[in-house]
Formats: structure tokens, C-alpha cells, sequence
């Protein structure tokens, strides 16, 4: 699959237009597909589906494995009788257009899914009940969830002595059966409007790539569950070590993301069997995953717990390629992965990369350093690599071409041919922006991909996220009048021009 040319948009659940707050799964995102495929783009590129932290993160998810009940479709539930109309409506949003209200939309759509619960029947009781035995992780799930709600919501090792050690919670487990029951069918429905708008989506010559975070959230059913692979002490509960990565690009402070690390000689012993099912289950969610911070396989940046920046640390080893012989002789090895492998590097990422000829990263916005040949100069960029005008992390590009030191705008309107006019004008029409699409678009990379913001020219207003800090990220937002009015007959013909539609499927 991504071993022949083709195009991406990346645009996440969230941002997407709908009447309730956020994205969800519905027509609103077939459109969306529709128009892009339409363009000639063979990918959609999502963010995580995992549910989300307090800062609205899904890299910081309390499950690796379950999905966000925000992205359920309230139409849906009316459309299958297990909600009245004014349930529906109560999940109408009439706030801002451009940005998503998260609080809103929680509080409102789990208050609709507990309705819709009450109205099931024994078909679809019967159907959960098939969904949990096809997915193992769905048990210990929801009766995390269901023990959190009976603690207050507090942190699992915050619980009291027979609900934070899981093997004695879990004796108790017909305790929490009918709160468990709610949490399983919430996921049920997920996975059930997921799957038919991937199928939606892949009847169109579109493939969906996914986005998997390396690590999990201390506060997570995956830490609770499987306490011996991560390195946290089974009597007192704590970590001496979290995950980061030391000051960079993004960050002079480097970033502290305070996750816990895994043990990986443990998972060794168990054979990586975590990670082969969360792969698994990766692989049958999407087409293609993306591995967030692939470089941790390499090597990890350890910190102290008690350390308030990511500055001190230490690098240790992390599985390399006895994680990787397991997952090829499990899924083979033309896997459908693609390593996230930007940041600071090292020739042990790079001997990674090769050995697992995952397809690596290119992002535009890391090649215009004036004074150098960078890797990311679409002119260096490999087949077997995945070129973004910007990803999630970055700012637009028409933010970025702002904030860039004189040399470095110099020289990437040079490169990129840039025709003359107003360098600084944006919209749907840009120049600028254009010129560094088309740049990327010719590079060698079999995979390019542009963030739906950059279509249309926005500036540093949509951004996605800025790593490192904490508040008002994760919130863009965008209507289907902005879908509408994307200019598609432009990404039509460079999609065409530099051999980018050929169907991914």
C-alpha cells in the first residue's frame, strides 16, 4: 500500500464541521471523504481515537485501545431507536463554529449514551457480547471505567486497596457487571459507526492512516492491568522514571510528557504480546498506522519523577529489532506501519529504519535551514518515506513562512519557486502556500500529505497543537462551507500532474 505514489489530507475527528460541539462520525465526514477523493487524495490521515486527557491530548489516553465516545453520532443512536428527538436535539451545539468545545460535547453525549443504553434490545445485547469476545481488551476496560466512577474519578493508584491492585479487583468482577454492560456497549457503538464510515471511505479509493501514541497515560486501564510491564514499583505504586524527550525544535525545556515507561525486559519474557495486540487491534481500526515517537524503540529519554523540565535525563535502550522480528512474523513483513522518526535522532534510529524498512518521516517545515542540506529538502527525500507540508505538531505553513528568520522564508520561497506577489497572502489561493505544496508534491516521497489548514491558506489561528504546552490546543475546528470551497480543481491536477492518484486499496 504505501509503496506507490499517492496523496493524504490530515484532518481529525474533532475538527471536523458537525452541529454538536466536535467531529463525529457522520455525513458530514462522508462529505469530507467525497470531496477529497474527488481531489484525487488515496489517504485520510486521522489523529488517535483514543479517549482524551484533561488538556484534550489523545496522546495522554486512560486506554490504548478503546475509542473516544465524543466521535459518536448522536443521528446515529436517533437513527437506530435508541434515542428520542429530544435527546437528539439536546446535543445541538450553537457555539463557535471553529473550535471544539469539549466539555460541552462530554457532558452531553455520555447523558445520551446512558439513554440509548436503557433502550437496547437482545439483538444488539447479542451483538456486544460477540464485539467483547472478538476484543480481549474490552472487559478489563470497562470495569476500569466502571471502578473509577465508584472512586470519584480518581487516579487507579488513589483507589482504595481492593479496586488498585487488579488481580484482587478483578476477582470481584461480577460486582461491576451492569455498570460494565454501559461502558461495553459505548464502545460497541464506536467501533460500529467507526467501521462503516472506514468501509465508506475505502469503497472510495480512500485508506484511512491512523495515528498510534508510543505511550500510554499513567492513569490508564493499560498501566493498571498490566502493572509488571511497566516500570513502576508493585508496593508503593510509583514511578522513578517518565518518559520525554530532551530539549528540541519544539521545546528549549525539552518536553515532559510524564508518562510511564515500559519494562521492556518484560515484555520481552511475554513475548511483546501487549504490543502484538495493540497492533492488531491498530491494524484491523485503520489501513495504516502511524507510530508516534518510533524513536523509543531505539532508544528512550528517561527522566527523573520528580523533575519539573525534560532537561536532565538519560538515554537508555529500548527493543529494537527482538520487538520488531515478533511483530513481522505475526503480521508479515510488508506491515502497513509508518515510524514517526523526527526529533532528536541518532545512528541507532536510523539502523532501526533500516532494518524494519518502515517508511520514515519528511516534514517541509524542518528543511529550510539556509546554511544546510537538510534530509527534508524534498530533493533528499527517499521513496520509502511520508512527506508533510506539516503535521499536527507544526503551524500552518503560511504561520510558519511568518515566523521564519528572513533567511530561512528567503530560501524556501526560492526553492520552492515561488513566483512573486505577496508572500504573506493567504487563503484558498496563496502562493506561498502553494509553491511549498507543489514542492513537496514533486519530491521523490512515495506518500505526500497536507493538513487541511494549509489547503486553504489559514494562518497560526489553526494550528493543531504546539508541544510542550499545555492549554488551548487540540481545538481547530472547520465547517463545510471551508471543505466546499477548497480549491479542487488545483489539487485535482498536481494530485494528477506529479502521479499521485493512483488508488492506495
Amino acid at each position: 500500500m504505501l509503496k506507490k505514489r499517492g496523496a493524504g489530507v490530515l484532518l481529525h475527528i474533532s475538527s471536523m464541521p458537525s452541529p454538536y460541539g466536535v467531529g463525529v462520525f457522520d455525513e458530514n465526514a462522508r462529505h469530507f471523504i467525497d470531496r477529497i477523493a474527488d481531489m484525487g487524495f488515496t489517504y485520510w490521515q486521522v489523529l488517535p481515537f483514543n479517549p482524551i486527557d484533561d488538556a484534550n491530548s489523545p496522546y495522554c489516553s486512560p486506554s490504548a485501545f478503546a475509542g473516544n465516545y465524543l466521535y459518536i453520532d448522536p443521528k446515529g443512536l436517533l437513527d437506530m431507536g435508541l434515542i428520542d428527538e429530544e435527546t437528539y436535539r439536546a446535543n445541538l451545539y450553537d457555539g463557535s463554529v471553529y473550535t471544539a468545545d469539549y466539555e460541552y460535547a462530554s457532558k452531553v453525549r455520555l447523558e445520551t449514551l446512558k439513554k440509548a443504553f436503557l433502550n437496547i434490545d437482545e439483538n444488539i445485547a447479542k451483538e456486544i457480547k460477540e464485539f467483547e469476545l472478538e476484543n480481549e481488551w474490552l472487559t478489563d476496560y470497562a470495569v476500569y471505567m466502571s471502578v473509577k466512577e465508584l472512586e470519584d474519578f480518581r487516579p487507579w493508584w488513589e483507589w482504595s486497596k481492593k479496586h488498585a491492585h487488579y488481580y484482587e479487583c478483578i476477582k470481584d468482577i461480577f460486582s461491576f457487571e451492569s455498570d460494565a454492560a454501559f461502558w461495553k456497549f459505548v464502545q460497541y457503538i464506536f467501533y460500529k459507526q467507526w467501521n462503516e464510515l472506514k468501509k465508506y471511505a475505502n469503497k472510495k479509493g480512500v485508506a484511512i492512516i491512523g495515528d498510534m501514541p508510543i505511550y500510554v497515560a499513567m492513569d490508564s486501564v493499560d498501566v493498571w492491568s498490566n502493572l509488571p510491564m511497566f516500570l513502576i514499583d508493585e508496593k508503593t505504586l510509583k514511578v522513578e522514571k517518565v518518559a520525554g524527550v530532551p530539549p528540541d525544535y519544539f521545546s528549549e525545556d525539552g518536553q515532559l510528557w510524564g508518562n510511564p515507561i515500559y519494562d521492556w525486559k518484560a515484555m520481552k519474557k511475554d513475548n511483546y504480546s501487549w504490543w502484538i495486540s495493540r497492533l492488531s487491534h491498530a491494524l484491523k481500526t485503520y489501513d495504516t498506522v502511524r507510530i508516534d515517537h518510533f524513536r523509543a524503540f531505539a532508544s528512550y529519554w528517561a527522566v527523573p519523577a520528580e523533575s519539573e523540565t525534560a532537561k536532565v535525563g538519560e538515554w537508555l535502550d529500548g527493543p529494537k529489532m527482538d520487538l520488531f522480528d515478533k511483530v513481522f512474523e505475526v503480521f508479515g513483513k510488508d506491515a502497513p506501519i509508518i515510524a514517526e522518526d523526527l526529533g532528536i535522532f541518532g545512528e541507532d534510529v536510523v539502523q532501526l529504519l533500516e532494518d524494519t524498512g518502515f517508511p520514515g518521516m519528511k516534514v517541509a517545515q524542518f528543511a529550510f535551514d539556509a546554511g544546510s542540506d537538510s534530509t527534508h529538502l524534498p530533493h533528499n527525500c527517499e521513496k520509502n518515506s511520508i512527506n508533510y507540508v506539516g503535521t499536527h505538531d507544526n503551524n500552518t505553513i503560511l504561520g510558519w513562512l511568518w515566523e521564519a528568520s528572513e533567511d530561512e522564508r528567503k530560501f524556501a520561497l526560492d526553492y520552492c519557486h515561488f513566483r512573486g506577489g505577496n508572500w504573506g497572502e493567504g487563503g484558498y489561493y496563496s502562493a506561498s502556500c502553494r509553491c511549498v505544496t507543489e514542492a513537496v508534491w514533486q519530491s521523490a516521497s512515495n506518500i505526500a500529505v497536507i493538513a487541511l489548514q494549509d489547503m486553504c491558506g489559514f494562518g497560526s489561528d489553526a494550528r493543531m497543537n504546539i508541544p510542550g504546552v499545555p492549554d488551548k490546543n487540540w481545538r481547530f475546528r472547520t465547517t463545510r462551507d471551508t471543505i466546499d470551497n477548497i480549491d479542487a480543481d488545483y489539487f485535482r491536477h498536481i494530485n494528477s500532474l506529479y502521479r499521485r492518484t493512483y488508488p492506495s486499496l
